[in-house]
C-alpha cells in the first residue's frame, strides 16, 4: 500500500467514474484499474463496486475514503512544514477570532500555547459578525475562538466556557430602570442583530426560537459590535449580547440587563474537521488545559454582575 494508490482511489472515489479520474491524474486507465485492484488486494476487500453503468463505493470503500484523505491531508501537510522550516521559514499558526475571543482566557491561552513551541509564530485575525467561524469556513485560519450556538458543519469545537446573555437598552429606554427581564418583554422590541448568513447564529440573537414561528419583525443589521452598541445608545434598538459587553463594550448611554430565561452563549475553540495541522492539536490542548487550570477567571466569566 502506498501514497500513489490512495491518491488514485481518492480521485476514483470523488469522480466516480474511471475515465475522468485517470485524466485527472494524468494516467492511463488500464494503470488507474490496476492500482485499486492492487489496493483492494491489499486490504483484502472491494472499495468499488463497478458496473457497465456507474461506480460506487462499497461500505468498506466509503470507511477507506474518511481514513485516506486523512492520510493524504497529514502527509502533504508534514511535507509543506517540512519544506517550511527547511528553507529557514517560520511556521505559522493562524488564529482567527470575533470580538472578545476567548475573553479573560485569551492571553492565558496563547501564552500557554507559545511556551509549547516557542518557535511557531502566531498571527491574530479578527472577523466581524459576517463570519461567525473566524475563518475556518473559509480556510482563512487555522484554528480559531467562536461563538456558539453557530453552524458548525465541518468543524470540530472544544467548549470552554459559556456565559449568560443580557439585553442591551438605552439609558432612556422604559426598561433601562430594570435589573432583571424576560424574554416575553423583548419580542415586541426591534433588534439590533450582527449581518450574517449564518441562520443557526441569526435565530439565537433575535430571540426567533421564542417567537412561535413568527419572525422577527424589526431587525437592524449591523456590522460590527461597535456599530450594534452605537444603534442601542441611540434608541434606535436593543441588542442580545454575551454579558461580557459590560466589560468589553461598556457606553454611558447603554444599560446591560439580565435576561432571566435565555440560554447562555458558549465560547469554543474550533478547527475544521480534516484539518490536521500538529499545531492546531496543540492550541487545542492548550486551550483546555488552561479551561481546567483557570477555575476562578470561568467562575468570574459564568457568573457575571447583575445589572450595568
Amino acid at each position: 500500500m502506498n501514497l500513489r494508490r490512495l491518491r488514485s482511489f481518492v480521485t476514483v472515489a470523488e469522480e466516480l467514474h474511471f475515465t475522468r479520474a485517470a485524466a485527472k491524474l494524468f494516467v492511463a486507465q488500464q494503470s488507474l484499474s490496476k492500482q485499486i485492484a492492487q489496493l483492494e488486494a491489499d486490504l483484502g476487500t472491494p472499495l468499488l463496486q463497478r458496473t457497465s453503468r456507474k461506480v460506487e463505493l462499497t461500505p468498506a470503500g466509503e470507511v477507506f475514503l474518511v481514513a485516506a484523505r486523512e492520510a493524504l491531508a497529514r502527509f502533504d501537510q508534514g511535507v509543506t512544514e517540512a519544506r517550511r522550516i527547511g528553507q529557514g521559514q517560520q511556521a505559522t499558526l493562524r488564529v482567527g477570532f470575533i470580538v472578545g475571543a476567548a475573553l479573560e482566557l485569551t492571553t492565558h491561552i496563547l501564552s500557554e500555547f507559545t511556551n509549547r513551541h516557542p518557535g511557531v509564530r502566531v498571527e491574530l485575525h479578527e472577523f466581524d459578525f459576517s463570519d461567525p467561524t473566524a475563518g475556518l469556513a473559509g480556510a482563512t485560519t487555522d484554528v480559531a475562538f467562536i461563538r456558539l450556538p453557530s453552524t458548525t458543519h465541518g468543524l470540530v469545537t472544544t467548549s470552554l466556557f459559556t456565559e449568560p446573555c443580557v439585553v442591551g437598552v438605552s439609558a432612556a429606554h422604559p426598561l433601562g430602570t430594570r435589573d432583571r427581564v424576560r424574554v416575553e418583554d423583548l419580542l415586541d422590541e426591534p433588534i439590533a442583530i450582527g449581518r450574517t448568513d449564518d441562520t443557526v447564529w441569526r435565530h439565537f440573537w433575535s430571540l426567533a426560537n421564542h417567537r412561535g414561528g413568527q419572525r422577527a419583525q424589526n431587525l437592524i443589521e449591523t456590522h460590527s459590535q461597535s456599530e450594534e452598541v452605537e444603534v442601542v445608545a441611540a434608541g434606535m434598538a436593543c441588542n442580545i449580547t454575551p454579558a461580557a459587553a459590560r466589560r468589553y463594550s461598556p457606553h454611558p448611554g447603554v444599560r446591560f440587563i439580565t435576561i432571566d430565561d435565555y440560554p447562555g452563549s458558549t465560547v469554543a475553540v474550533a478547527h475544521r474537521s480534516n484539518q490536521l495541522n500538529p499545531l492546531v492539536t496543540t492550541f487545542v490542548d492548550a486551550a483546555k488545559a488552561v479551561r481546567d487550570r483557570e477555575s476562578r477567571i470561568i467562575q468570574t466569566i459564568q457568573c457575571a454582575p447583575e445589572f450595568g
